[in-house]
Parts: C-alpha cells; sequence; structure tokens
C-alpha cells in the first residue's frame, strides 16, 4: 500500500469535519482513535448482509458470521505474533482483560506472602484490579520506582522483582508520558523468579509492532478503539497452558460444554471466556482495522509516528512557559506528549484549544498515582496517529500560543 500520509487522512471521513467553524485537529487517539471508511464499511456490511447470531445456527447466515468471526481471532493471532488463534479471546477491551487475569488468574492464586509488581505510571486499569486482588487476597503491591523522566528504572526493578513477586503488570507504552517499557527485559526478570508477566498493550498495539513471543509476555491485553476499531471490542493474549487455569468469571451461553441440574462443564479457551451474544459486528471492526494498519506496515507507522512525536516535543519545549513531561527529546516514546502552560490550568488550556478546532485531552488521565509522582494534578496530553500530520502539530503550537496570550491579558479573540 504505497500511499501518502496525507491521502491515507483522506480515508477518514470524520477528519473533513469542522469544530467551532474551524478544521478539526485530532489530537486525542491515546482516548480514541478515528476510523477508517473499511472499518465502518465492515461493520455496516455486516448489518447488511449476514447479520445472525454466531455458532448457534446451521444455516448460511449464522455460518458465515461465524466464519467471518474466527477469521478475525486468526488476524488478530498473527497481528501480535500469537503462536495460535486458540490464544486469542475477545473481550470488551484492555480493561476487561486485564480484569480477567485478576480475577480469573491471580485471586485464585495470590497469598499473603505473595507480590504483585507495578508501576506508579499504569493506567488506573492496570493499577485498582491488582489493588483489589491484593486486598482479597493478602499480598502486597510493589512498585517498581521511575526514572527522573518517567522511564522504568530497570536496574531498580531487578531488585525488587524476586522470588516473592508472583506477578508484574506493566504497560508496553504508558499512556502519559509515553515511555516505552523494556518489556522483553522485564519479563526475563520476572520468569527467573517464576513470577508472570502481564502487559497492558493499549497504547502499543496499533503503533508499534507487537510479538507476544518475543516479548514472551504471559498475558497482553489490548483494545480496538484504540487502533482504528469499533469501541467495546478488544483482546485478551495469553500463553495456551495460562488460559486453560484461567477461571471465567462470566457463565452462561455458549461457553459451556454440558450443564446438568447441578453443574456444568466448559469449553476449552478461548471459548470458555465467551459467554453470550459476543460485539460481533465489533469484531469484524477489528479486523478491517489489522488489515488497514498491516497493509501500511506496523514499522512504517511507527516511524512516522516516532518523527511526528519528535517533531512536536521540539516545538513545544522551545515555548516559553510550557512545560512538557516524559523522556526527552531524541529518546524513543509512544506518540503522546503531556504538557502544561504555566498559570493555566489544563481543562482551560483544552477548551481554548477546542474553540481553535483543536482536540486535545485534558486532566489526570485515569493515572493519579503518576501525577502525583509528577507533582501535579492534571495536564494537558496531546495524542498522535498515523494520519496526523505537520499541519496538525503547528496548529497545536499556534494554538497554545494564543491561547497563551489569551489567558496572559484576558483580552482579544482566541482565533
Amino acid at each position: 500500500m504505497d500511499r501518502t500520509w496525507n491521502n491515507c487522512r483522506n480515508d477518514f471521513p470524520l477528519l473533513q469535519e469542522k469544530v467551532n467553524d474551524e478544521p478539526l485537529v485530532y489530537l486525542d487517539n491515546a482516548a480514541t482513535t478515528q476510523k477508517p471508511r473499511s472499518v465502518i464499511q465492515a461493520s455496516t456490511d455486516f448489518y447488511e448482509h449476514f447479520n445472525a447470531n454466531i455458532y448457534r445456527g446451521v444455516h448460511t447466515l449464522s455460518q458465515r458470521a461465524t466464519a467471518a468471526y474466527e477469521a478475525v481471532r486468526r488476524e488478530a493471532a498473527e497481528f501480535i505474533g500469537a503462536k495460535s488463534s486458540a490464544e486469542i479471546v475477545f473481550t470488551k477491551g484492555t480493561t476487561n482483560s486485564l480484569n480477567m487475569v485478576a480475577f480469573g488468574w491471580a485471586l485464585p492464586r495470590l497469598g499473603p506472602d505473595d507480590e504483585i509488581a507495578v508501576s506508579p505510571a499504569e493506567h488506573h486499569s492496570n493499577l485498582v484490579p491488582w489493588q483489589q486482588v491484593a486486598k482479597l487476597t493478602g499480598a502486597h503491591l510493589v512498585y517498581l520506582p521511575l526514572a527522573d523522566d518517567g522511564q522504568l528504572d530497570l536496574g531498580l526493578a531487578r531488585v525488587l522483582i524476586g522470588d516473592r513477586t508472583k506477578l508484574v503488570a506493566l504497560a508496553q507504552v504508558t499512556n502519559v508520558l509515553g515511555t516505552i517499557v523494556p518489556i522483553k527485559e522485564v519479563a526475563k526478570i520476572a520468569h527467573q523468579h517464576g513470577a508472570k508477566l502481564v502487559v497492558d498493550g493499549a497504547q502499543a498495539a496499533g503503533h508499534l509492532p507487537v510479538d507476544v513471543q518475543d516479548l514472551d509476555a504471559d498475558f497482553y491485553a489490548f483494545s480496538g478503539h484504540k487502533m482504528l476499531a469499533q469501541t467495546g471490542v478488544g483482546v485478551l493474549y495469553g500463553k495456551y497452558d495460562l488460559l486453560e487455569q484461567l477461571t471465567p468469571f462470566e457463565f452462561g451461553g455458549e461457553m459451556i460444554d454440558s450443564v446438568g441440574l447441578d453443574e456444568a462443564t466448559f469449553k476449552e479457551p478461548p471459548l470458555k471466556f465467551e459467554a453470550g451474544t459476543q460485539n460481533i459486528s465489533g469484531v469484524l471492526s477489528l479486523g478491517a482495522a489489522i488489515n488497514y494498519l498491516l497493509a501500511i506496515g506496523q514499522e512504517k507507522i511507527a516511524r512516522r509516528e516516532q518523527e511526528l512525536t519528535q517533531d512536536l516535543l521540539k516545538q513545544l519545549t522551545g515555548l516559553s512557559g510550557v512545560t512538557v513531561y516524559g523522556p526527552k527529546i531524541g529518546t524513543p516514546r509512544g506518540p503522546i506528549v503531556s504538557f502544561n502552560l504555566d498559570g493555566v490550568h489544563p481543562h482551560d488550556l483544552a477548551t481554548a484549544l477546542d474553540l481553535q478546532g483543536i482536540a486535545i485531552r485534558a486532566g489526570h488521565h485515569c493515572a493519579q498515582p503518576l501525577l502525583a509522582w509528577l507533582g501535579c494534578s492534571a495536564t494537558a496530553r496531546a495524542s498522535l496517529a498515523l494520519y496526523n500530520n505537520e499541519e496538525d502539530l503547528a496548529a497545536l503550537v499556534k494554538g497554545v500560543e494564543n491561547a497563551k496570550e489569551f489567558f496572559a491579558h484576558g483580552l482579544g479573540k482566541i482565533e
């Protein structure tokens, strides 16, 4: 798929919209990405041509829907380098996936002498479930320290991950600072002590090439809506022997093998984790998103987003009164830049930018422990995707300058 990045933008209908009479500059991709026409069409085609429940029917529509659904399972396995499609569980998203591991694998196995290692940079979805498991089991949370620039201190991680560690849970790319965690190295440390590694891949899948076998992740979770697909669909990858150990916590139709009056037996993974009618159109949209990304190339996307991110870092760092958080310029990071403007609350800055048609995120980004570590209650966050370009960066920088002038003098018009 040989196309310029600007031509790629034409695949995304919403990018042609105006906001507050201004051309839309969409820089909130860490929250959710926009959808290309092929993804939208995949969902539409399902409802228009073969809408039926999967597995349960012998009629043509059901068989067609089932085949399409299972084809995406195979595509998802190939996309992240799983050994087989049996290691791919469809879920509602990263949060759902992580909770499945917390309550289906960790809860039955941890006790008062055990430790769960996390970092202060985790999204609440990769922290709160482990807090709850710790409370219920008596296990202890151990926080792996961060270096001054927000990156994981791997040296101290080697000291803190020990024989009492039963599980390590880390994001591959953090959602506030964009730091890229050396997952492969952490996996080696964890496995030396018999611990399992759970990876939050929400900000990595769709931005970086992911190979779960090379990373040696025991579990890997990601969301469709952060990589061009619909909301409400995601994936939990697990090594098959671990999925066999994982206890389902949703029970009902399709996940059963047999049911009597007093007991039931369940299907083998992954079907035993997919109780009830699934988000079929969402899964098909995920397949279309995967195909779209692969047609461009994950390495190519990663290079492009890295170039834009480093460019944005340079431009924002050069503005007086702007504080940029995270790794220094030149250090690889995910396409996420968090910053603050002196004397202006991030919510006010985001509102001022919205008046100029620029969409960013402001707040604690579901990462309050990290914000406390940074010493602030909120940040502004610009996050990029493959369809962003240099004009978007220029618009953001100009928008911040306009907001700075407006709030400094309380006069004039933000334009």
